[in-house]
């Protein structure tokens, strides 16, 4: 029983011991000033708290980004000012890169005979007069040289020496410094195109491109596809434009002056919506906008916009790439 009191004894002992620390502790640390060192701590942490909600998502920054005016300079940043534009209604229509038919010529022998010697290949440029072949006449026995009958180029050679002439072409010759792009029109928009409409030619991959007017309407249909076709004569000094080519034409058959517009590629696109960068300073600002009828030179701005206010008209991507960057950072 003494073992077992000395042993509670003990406890108790050790127990206020510990209970007075705890008395004793509590005051000192008040005095040191050691629980305001605490409590200042906690209030610094709910500071900087809000402080990272504050800087991390600002409002007034989204969709805006600054870049100065060395920097705009060399990315190749171009501005123009939002004002009125003349829109044009256009037809898209396709077609192909033809030889001109009023410069393309058959030559054939004026009389039968055996052919002694060609002197035109495949692709040769000739000079109207150059000699082509010789030819001994069956009648006469006589030997006669077949001339080209314009300036071109060689596209088929249908004779070789000892063959015997006929009825049948023995070259095409062309001349390529102007060709044909042939575009089909369907009924429903032959009261629209008309001669003289001015047609944006491409070829399908946009590598080439050239503005210029009907020149021609056949009065035939296409049998098959009962269109008409228009045509577009072409220079051609370079022979980029080959014949056989596939091609779009984008006639203008209306124009309308709209009070708001913009040059196209100024407009990019940010979450599913349009938006243009308006320039105020070095600062660049995204506006969405409501755009209206567009001619793929300038797009009508319903909504969204200034008249007079300055827009990045070319460069657009770098400035929306920057933009993009920061919305990333403000993410992370």
């Amino acid at each position: 029983m003494k073992t077992l009191n000395a042993i509670a004894l003990t406890v108790a002992l050790s127990a206020g011991s510990y209970l007075g620390s705890v008395i004793e502790w509590t005051p000192q640390a008040y005095a040191s000033g050691d629980l305001d060192a605490h409590e200042h701590e906690h209030e610094n942490e709910v500071e900087t708290d809000e402080d990272e909600d504050e800087h991390g998502h600002d409002d007034e920054e989204e969709g805006r980004t600054e870049i100065d005016r060395d920097a705009a300079k060399a990315a190749g940043l171009t501005f123009e000012e939002v004002g009125p534009a003349v829109i044009q209604e256009m037809i898209t229509l396709t077609g192909r890169i033809m030889l001109n038919r009023n410069t393309t010529a058959e030559v054939r022998a004026r009389f039968p005979g055996v052919v002694q010697s060609v002197t035109a290949n495949w692709g040769d440029s000739v000079l109207k007069g150059q000699p082509l072949a010789i030819i001994e006449s069956n009648e006469s026995l006589k030997s006669y040289i077949v001339r080209a009958p314009t300036n071109g180029v060689i596209l088929t050679r249908n004779t070789n020496v000892g063959n015997v002439t006929g009825d049948e072409p023995l070259f095409t010759v062309a001349d390529l410094s102007e060709v044909w792009a042939e575009f089909h029109v369907f009924p429903r928009d032959l009261g629209r195109v008309t001669d003289q409409l001015q047609v944006r030619v491409h070829t399908l991959e946009n590598t080439r491109e050239i503005e210029a007017p009907i020149t021609l309407i056949l009065p035939t249909a296409d049998p098959l596809s009962q269109t008409i076709i228009a045509v577009v004569s072409i220079p051609n000094g370079e022979g980029k434009w080959r014949p056989g080519m596939t091609v779009e034409g984008a006639v203008y058959v209306s124009q309308k002056q709209v009070p708001l517009a913009v040059r196209e590629e100024a407009v990019q696109r940010m979450n599913d919506t349009k938006v243009v960068f308006v320039k105020e300073g070095d600062v660049y600002e995204m506006r969405a906008v409501k755009l209206g009828k567009s001619d793929g030179t300038y797009v009508e701005i319903l909504e969204g916009l200034k008249v007079g206010e300055h827009y990045v008209s070319q460069g657009s991507f770098i400035v929306k790439a920057d933009i993009g960057k920061a919305a990333a950072k403000h993410e992370h």
